[in-house]
């Protein structure tokens, strides 16, 4: 099996920053949307696009805090947006679209890591629903914006995708593990960019996941102090020791990369990491993406799941013939 998982030498790395990948790239007359865009790598995201000319859209479940975060970068604008309720997700759409604007980057930044058992809507694992399907329901409510855009869209992944799904117990009905369920998230946020990639290709959409690395931010929050300490993240003090840790500039790179890079034009349904596309994962090496993140048998399930679950499917209404 032959794989387009392979490095194509982009000039950047794992210390390249947000600003790096974007000089000289005049992103003028380009609408950007960027959940979570107010904070961590979404905050360092939307100020990277919006210093290189772009319009920022920055939907956040904080629409306040949000604000207050962005208020000092020209360019930006905010609206509601909780991925966890298909409302919420639905309504932000159409008032979107309701601006008669097109979408040229979308970047699925906003998640949730390692929370304690939260169910949302009618009863989904919180870190399935919030990272993967608000955001399957977002692109797809968005997509005539999209489409006219011909967009990119970025799904924002982890090293943990390893974990893969657990197809027999997606919501983690029978028995929680906080790691293994953001894990699967993750490994979900893999599959749909390659679903998404060979279902819109022909309309000029293009989709990629991405690993930004290992950064400290606010997606952190759930995790005790002492259980960072002793993972060799930070010292009793708060301060990072992992020397592989990224700063949050450097984190946001690899996003803006894929969602930018005219290195990728003509490409799409790929896993970056360090601003560029990754390996395939071996059994003796980190970093890479595994194969299972990247079958396409198990991103048309995750698809199909994904539109039985939130009752949204624009490639199947699509292709619903005219009566």
């Amino acid at each position: 099996m032959t794989t387009p998982q392979h490095k194509i030498g982009s000039g950047f790395g794992a210390r390249s920053t947000a600003d790096d990948v974007l000089s000289g790239n005049d992103l003028s007359g380009s609408t950007a949307i960027v959940t979570g865009g107010y904070s961590g790598l979404g905050l360092e995201t939307t100020r990277a696009l919006a210093g290189a000319g772009a319009r920022v859209v920055v939907p956040a479940r904080r629409r306040a805090a949000a604000q207050e975060a962005v208020e000092s970068i020209d360019g930006v604008e905010t609206d509601d947006l909780d991925l966890s309720d298909l409302e919420s997700v639905r309504g932000f759409a159409e008032r979107f679209l309701d601006s008669g604007r097109k979408v040229d980057i979308v970047i699925n930044n906003a998640g949730v890591m390692a929370c304690p058992e939260t169910r949302v809507g009618p009863g989904w694992e919180a870190q399935f629903a919030t990272n993967h399907l608000g955001h399957y329901a977002l692109i797809n409510h968005l997509w005539p914006a999209i489409a006219r855009g011909g967009a990119r869209v970025v799904a924002v992944s982890s090293g943990a995708h390893g974990i893969g799904m657990r197809w027999n117990d997606v919501q983690f009905e029978r028995g929680y593990d906080r790691w293994q369920a953001y894990g699967q998230a993750k490994a979900a946020n893999v599959l749909f960019a390659v679903q998404l990639d060979a279902l819109a290709r022909d309309a000029g959409v293009r989709a990629f996941a991405v690993h930004p690395g290992s950064i400290l931010t606010p997606l952190q929050r759930h995790l005790a102090k002492a259980e960072m300490v002793d993972a060799g993240w930070i010292d009793e003090d708060g301060n990072p020791t992992d020397p592989t840790f990224k700063t949050p500039g450097q984190g946001a790179a690899t996003q803006v990369w894929a969602a930018t890079s005219p290195q990728l034009a003509g490409m799409g349904g790929m896993y970056c990491e360090d601003c560029d596309i990754a390996e395939p994962a071996g059994d003796d090496s980190e970093g890479g993406v595994h194969a299972h993140a990247t079958d396409p048998e198990q991103a048309a399930r995750l698809w199909a799941l994904s539109a039985d679950l939130t009752g949204v499917d624009v490639f199947a209404a699509a292709a619903q013939p005219r009566t």
